[in-house]
């Protein structure tokens, strides 16, 4: 534990005390949003179909445009991609604060919705890509790496038990428009905080931190900046003639860089979205069976405590991650990650008693966050330097789309045949990532590039080798 508890204070000595604060309560509004906006909208409308349609819109844009806020993150860095991202979502649940509570119709709020939920500034995906940075700068152990995914992942865990918790509290005991008033405020605050961080400098992409040669390939050598002069006019159409001098130095490449298309994304990267889809499916049928068990048992007001107790176990689970044996690769702690989801998730299905569905649920929360900490810490393996934040947002993606479609599939199924469907599909997603942790095997990315902010994750053993 001593180890543990060091290699933690590494991790917080590469950012420093106040960004894990900020980083924290700028994606609180991120777990506030969907859940505060189908209670608003069911508060202000009386109409559970315009509160679904609403917050589903909202999972929609979140899962549709996630990956491009990610993609504008890997080019012109975080600082001004977030800043803009969280001023405008603050603005956006603003509006669906006060679209609500004006009573406009079902249409517009879903587009609301939608606009909240398209502008999320993903603080926790970038997150992760600016501490996988830092710790790549201070030439940080693979050991601490690890820990940094681990320390991200436990931050949106609590994060996503937390805020439906406010979320409830606020409506039981106000409305629920002051969470999300609550949650635009903050945003915006710590949205912006995180932004103006002076670690944001450290995601700057080489492109904007050093300006690359252009395409008409007028390079000049450090030294002909200083002096004025201006490259021959061959070396104009070429971009690849140097001087002795600047060969000799080693201050210019021999020859420049030859333009290419996008570095297209590994195939094992697919099958690792699929398996974050499918734990996001795993954990929205078990809401759909824990809100229809509950309800059948007589006290509804049960499910938020048994999902905060799931939540609960999964960081604690998290952050013990960082005491796995290097030597244990990736790709052994995914297998096991979901044989674990798989084996605990089946007494689910036999479960018909409160104390029972808290037992079950709270020791299923062991193999979330690690699968989910596993799975992030293999794709930052395996894409391409230039495009890591765009895939931590896509993983991101596609875990809540996974949850947003379970959500609603399997809660119609538990309202047909009861609790015992809902599970029934949850241990089925499980089995699935499973089968797909025991077939495929990511191997490290190996492609050429200048970028040198890539950290990577032990693999089995040794981390440049295939796995």
């Amino acid at each position: 534990m001593g180890t543990t508890g060091r290699t933690y204070r590494e991790v917080i000595g590469l950012t420093g005390p106040l960004l894990p604060v900020v980083s924290f309560l700028g994606r609180l509004p991120t777990a506030t949003i969907q859940f505060g906006s189908l209670l608003l909208v069911a508060r202000t409308s009386g109409s559970l179909t315009a509160a679904g349609l609403t917050g589903g819109a909202l999972a929609i844009g979140q899962v549709a445009c996630g990956p491009l806020v990610g993609r504008l993150a890997d080019r012109h860095g975080q600082r001004t991609v977030v800043l803009v991202f969280s001023l405008v979502n603050a603005v956006a649940i603003a509006a669906l604060v006060a679209g609500a509570l004006a009573g406009l119709p079902t249409v517009v709020l879903a587009l609301l919705g939608a606009t909240a939920g398209a502008s999320v500034p993903l603080i926790g995906p970038l997150g992760r890509t600016r501490l996988v940075a830092l710790a790549r700068r201070a030439k940080a152990s693979d050991a601490t790496v690890a820990t940094a995914l681990s320390f991200e992942s436990t931050l949106d865990e609590i994060s996503f038990v937390l805020g439906p918790a406010l979320v409830g509290l606020a409506a039981v005991l106000a409305h629920p428009a002051y969470a999300l008033g609550a949650a635009a405020i903050l945003v915006a605050l710590c949205g912006s905080g995180f932004a103006l961080h002076p670690t944001a400098t450290e995601t700057r992409p080489r492109s904007v931190a050093t300006p690359t040669p252009r395409r008409t390939g007028r390079v000049l050598t450090s030294a002909a900046r200083r002096s004025g002069r201006v490259l021959t006019s061959a070396a104009r159409r070429s971009g690849r003639v140097l001087t002795s001098a600047a060969r000799r130095s080693g201050r210019v490449p021999t020859s420049a860089p030859r333009r290419s298309g996008p570095v297209p994304t590994p195939r094992a990267v697919h099958a690792l979205r699929a398996a974050l889809a499918l734990q996001g499916a795993m954990f929205g049928a078990c809401q759909a069976g824990i809100t229809a068990l509950t309800e059948r048992l007589g006290q509804p007001d049960q499910a938020g405590l048994v999902y905060a107790a799931m939540g609960v176990m999964s960081a604690a689970a998290g952050l013990s991650m960082a005491a796995v044996p290097v030597g244990i690769g990736l790709p052994s702690r995914w297998k096991a990650a979901t044989a674990a989801a798989f084996g605990l998730s089946l007494p689910l299905l036999w479960t018909d008693s409160l104390p029972a569905l808290y037992a079950v649920v709270t020791v299923l929360g062991v193999a979330y966050a690690p699968h989910l900490i596993t799975v992030f810490g293999l794709t930052e393996r395996a894409v391409p330097p230039t495009r890591l934040a765009e895939a931590m947002a896509f993983a991101t993606s596609a875990l809540v789309g996974g949850q947003a479609l379970a959500v609603a599939v399997t809660g119609r199924l538990a309202e047909s045949y009861g609790p015992v469907a809902a599970f029934g599909t949850a241990s089925a997603a499980a089995a699935l990532a499973c089968v797909i942790a025991l077939t495929v095997r990511p191997a490290p990315y190996t492609g050429r590039t200048e970028n040198l902010l890539h950290a990577r994750v032990p693999g089995e053993r040794h981390t440049n080798s295939p796995s």
